[in-house]
């Protein structure tokens, strides 16, 4: 699993990013789904949509994940302050060393196109939902803004457009609630409810 770069290090830290997150991303993403439970968001950065969603909804017990030590790290430092509500883990998506059926929901906001091999990250967060369980999320679609940016911050990826998408959750065990273009197409939002 690649690293962030430094400048999407840098922007994940940032306080306009934490209040961008916080009042338009969680929303918008969410909709009007609560999120209860155990939930697990994969790929977490520096944890911004994570305490958002605690603050949000303050009956989860919330796991943070991601494959960077230093993002995992600084996800440590901001969620600290909420005990034993939230713990972050070192973890790669396409291999998680969670149990089956151990979270009612997986959040990813912004993170499956640095999987190199994101459907095998997608059969993960299914395999680790509990049967009627959510996931939830966005992320980039393979358009030229998102080549550009990627090439100019040199950070590994791997774009794909919403026909992959779709053709990747059609064949895992889920009933579809959207995946749909967002944002002028340039992101795809999505909201699975695994098979139970």
């Amino acid at each position: 699993m690649p690293a962030m770069s430094q400048i999407e290090r840098t922007f994940c830290r940032s306080a306009p990013w934490r209040a961008f997150t916080r009042g338009m991303i969680l929303p918008w993403v969410l909709g009007a789904e609560p999120l209860v439970g155990d939930v697990l968001e994969i790929g977490s950065g520096s944890g911004a949509m994570a305490a958002a969603a605690v603050e949000r909804f303050p009956d989860v017990r919330f796991t943070a994940t991601d494959a960077d030590p230093a993002m995992v790290d600084a996800a440590t430092t901001r969620l600290a302050p909420l005990g034993d509500r939230a713990d972050v883990r070192l973890a790669d998506s396409t291999a998680l060393d969670f149990a089956d059926d151990r979270f009612d929901a997986v959040l990813s906001f912004l993170m499956l196109h640095h999987v190199l091999e994101w459907e095998q990250a997608l059969a993960e967060v299914v395999r680790v939902v509990r049967p009627g369980g959510y996931f939830i999320g966005y992320d980039l679609l393979d358009t030229p803004p998102a080549r550009l940016i990627h090439r100019l911050d040199g950070s590994a990826h791997h774009l794909f457009p919403l026909s992959a998408l779709r053709a990747a959750v059609a064949g895992l065990p889920v009933e579809t609630l959207e995946v749909a273009a967002g944002l002028g197409g340039l992101v795809a939002r999505f909201r699975l409810r695994t098979d139970g």
